[in-house]
């Protein structure tokens, strides 16, 4: 059995994935060394098929041998593992309001701005609408705090990654406005502070990269 200073790391992932990137950015806040193997979804690897053959996707995080899926989860079990520097409270209302906040994140807001970025013409307006709404509830949640859980970046600004970084890429693609700091100045503060923190300005995918990669698909 590998010790605390013999650990293997590994991380299966997609770059241009915000999934995967809430992965690497939580084990880089951690200080965790880790091996990266970038995913072909379109030709999956044995080892991707292996160590998650029930969905069959990234991200996956293998630690030691023993593999866990879905971000959310791997996102709390990097947490509850490391303590070099704590992303979720230790008071379980404080843990349970983030809990909340992960899944209204991915079944809530995350789809209805991805929605309002690739919809077509028929159903644009109300998806722009949805999108919008969705952004309230953030706009309402974050307040004046600089990030969601207080003064210091935690696992729900990570799990919002896609709201911090994605969104700007993908409304320019398609012509819209839906984040800006006049219709949602707190969320957008928040965006700022977020992709300005060292480390995780350092985690992100490049923009241009990105912009290319999301536009080569809108083409499609």
């Amino acid at each position: 059995m590998a010790t605390a200073n013999q650990e293997e790391v590994r991380l299966l992932g997609k770059w241009a994935s915000p999934f995967s990137n809430r992965i690497d950015l939580a084990l880089k806040l951690e200080g965790v060394p880790y091996k990266y193997s970038e995913e072909n979804l379109a030709n999956k690897s044995d080892d991707l098929l292996k160590y998650n053959p029930v969905y069959k996707k990234v991200p996956i995080l293998v630690h030691n041998g023993n593999p866990i899926a879905e971000s959310l989860i791997i996102l709390e079990y990097i947490d509850e593992t490391w303590k070099n520097n704590p992303l979720l409270s230790e008071d379980p209302y404080e843990r349970a309001l983030a809990r909340f906040w992960f899944k209204t994140l991915d079944d809530k807001i995350l789809p209805a701005i991805w929605n309002a970025c690739w919809s077509d013409e028929k159903g644009r307006e109300k998806a722009v609408e949805e999108a919008l709404e969705a952004l309230k509830i953030l706009e309402d949640e974050i307040k004046d705090k600089k990030f969601f859980g207080g003064e210091t970046l935690g696992l729900v600004d990570i799990a919002a990654n896609f709201i911090g970084y994605w969104v700007y890429i993908l409304q320019e693609i398609a012509g819209l406005e839906l984040l800006t700091l006049e219709k949602f100045p707190k969320v957008y503060k928040w965006s700022q502070e977020f992709i300005n923190h060292p480390v995780i300005k350092e985690g992100l995918p490049p923009r241009d990269e990105l912009f290319a990669f999301f536009k080569a698909s809108a083409s499609k």
